[in-house]
């Protein structure tokens, strides 16, 4: 009994040294008793993630009979299982395990990254469908930035806008003006948009942008 009570203390601190040198000291954790087939005592390890109790593993100390079975008499074992969908949520800061079945580009994306030790962490998207609209204009014939037509996208239609991409380049074959076509998605992270808002937000983004940008309207 005082050797099960030893390898019960022993795989705990074993596991817990394992999730502190994984995600770092800080980590709230608790042990949750459960029950497992092959092991007595068994446990679930909890983590406080965001506010709620996310279970991230179990294991147990092996029954004997079992540990007989495999030729290990008069031994005791341990058996421990790692989630490792839960464990990436942690890592990476993913609330909802869902994701991990997405094939959203806007969740993919977000982890395709030069070197596999790169920090990555998850940045929330909107769940609502999104309202597309493009606007395409003449550039002036000098000092045109796309940095600042991004800017005033941003600075206009600001959490609403959910990307902004050029998806056109055109230069007239006789005049050499050159026109630029971008996309803007309008998305929120809270509820769906409706056209009539999203035109309004629209609107205004053209008038700025010939007013502060001098760029002629192909609208």
């Amino acid at each position: 009994m005082e050797a099960v009570k030893f390898m019960e203390y022993s795989l705990k601190q074993a596991l817990t040294k394992l999730v502190v040198h994984l995600f770092g000291d800080g980590l709230e954790i608790r042990w949750v008793n459960c029950y497992f087939p092959f092991t007595h005592p068994s446990f679930e390890m909890e983590i406080n993630f965001q506010g709620e109790w996310m279970e991230v593993l179990g294991c147990g100390v092996m029954e004997q009979q079992l540990v007989n079975s495999a030729g290990a008499e008069n031994k005791i074992g341990w058996a421990f299982g790692l989630g490792l969908e839960r464990l990436a949520m942690i890592l990476y800061g993913i609330p909802d395990i869902r994701l991990f079945w997405s094939e959203d580009e806007r969740f993919l994306k977000q982890f395709c990254v030069p070197c596999i030790d790169d920090k990555i962490q998850f940045q929330p998207f909107s769940k609502y469908p999104p309202v597309i609209n493009d606007i395409s204009f003449w550039l002036p014939s000098e000092k045109y930035s796309e940095n600042d037509f991004y800017d005033l996208v941003r600075t206009i239609g600001g959490d609403m806008v959910e990307n902004v991409s050029l998806i056109d380049e055109y230069t007239h074959p006789k005049t050499k003006r050159v026109s630029h076509c971008y996309r803007i998605t309008y998305q929120h992270l809270e509820r769906t948009l409706t056209q009539k808002e999203v035109n309004s937000i629209h609107q205004a983004i053209e008038e700025s942008a010939a007013r502060e940008l001098g760029v002629e309207g192909r609208f």
